[in-house]
């Protein structure tokens, strides 16, 4: 099967672009995310996109960042976590190796301070973030292969269980984990 090695979801904060970083390194392979792309085809932050032109133009965006490097990319590949919520993406990932990155509201807020320029999280950030879990957990654990916690994790243990539970082989020898 062509396409990425491993796609990772999960809420904002979850550490898809850490974790992903770990598993490209592991697998012997590049990592590539999809926020990072629109940043550099719109030239501007994703902030300002959601401020400029509105959710449902970033979301235009994030479909096609999507699609091109589900199509292109043959590392590993995280997407924004919101990318979920378009059928269209939800289609694409069936049958892709998913890992979805799971934490609660507290670890969140360790890691982003939920005060971040985080357009979803400007008003009310910790409800705001449960109502975006609520929404989209269900999402995540629809196109996941395997569901794995960050919650008081390293990177590194997240990394290990991804590559155990889609049974990937590392091309780091087990004693340089």
């Amino acid at each position: 099967m062509s396409g990425p090695a491993v796609v990772l979801v999960g809420p904002m904060g979850a550490g898809k672009s850490t974790v992903g970083a770990v598993l490209a390194e592991r697998l012997g392979v590049t990592c590539r995310d999809t926020d990072q792309d629109i940043v550099e085809a719109a030239g501007k932050p994703i902030s300002e996109i959601f401020l400029d032109e509105g959710e449902p133009h970033f979301r235009e965006l994030e479909r096609a960042a999507v699609r091109t490097a589900l199509a292109e990319h043959t590392g590993v590949l995280a997407l924004g976590g919101g990318a979920v919520l378009a059928d269209e993406t939800r289609a694409l990932l069936a049958g892709q190796p998913v890992a979805f990155l799971e934490m609660d509201v507290s670890e969140a807020v360790k890691r982003v301070g939920l005060d971040a320029a985080r357009p979803l999280l400007m008003i009310n950030p910790r409800r705001q973030w449960r109502t975006l879990m609520e929404e989209r957990r269900p999402l995540y654990t629809e196109v996941a292969r395997v569901v794995v916690s960050t919650q008081d994790r390293t990177p590194e243990q997240v990394a290990d269980e991804i590559l155990a539970a889609l049974q990937l082989p590392s091309t780091q020898p087990e004693n340089q984990r």
